[in-house]
């Protein structure tokens, strides 16, 4: 029997990653969708509209519109019109945000080490430029 396809293989760490973060994260009130990733992003970009973050994200836009509705809603970011085109909203990041971030990034920071709690650290270090190196378009995004 051959081995199994890099694209199962991938598909099946991304949905346990999935699991692992919806539970750590559903303290925060955050989980599925990503909305994690938006709000790293709004908290390290101040200002970012909509398009900007499904762009610089990989998100189609229905998607970062749920998640910017969501994260509005528990407090973590405040939209503000453009004054520049009334039609686009800028993100900012709340207090609330800023105050619960380094919590959400020692739970991205557990995940990290236990995705790669098999390997070497030859291995490990081996490993981000292989993956960059199948999707080139993630060095404009990590």
């Amino acid at each position: 029997m051959n081995e199994m396809p890099i694209g199962r293989m991938i598909s099946m760490i991304h949905r346990q990653n999935q699991k692992f973060l919806a539970k750590e994260l559903k303290p925060f009130e955050l989980g599925n969708g990503g909305q994690h990733a938006f709000l790293k992003t709004i908290i390290a970009k101040p200002g970012i509209n909509q398009d900007e973050l499904s762009s610089l994200l990989k998100f189609d836009k229905a998607t970062t519109a749920r998640a910017v509705k969501h994260l509005e809603a528990v407090g973590y970011i405040e939209r503000h019109t453009d004054n520049n085109d009334r039609r686009s909203n800028n993100l900012y990041p709340t207090n609330k945000a800023r105050n619960i971030f380094p919590h959400i990034q020692k739970v991205l920071e557990r995940l990290n080490e236990e995705i790669t709690s098999n390997l070497t650290a030859e291995e490990e270090r081996q490993l981000l430029p292989l993956l960059k190196k199948i999707y080139p378009e993630l060095m404009n995004t990590l």
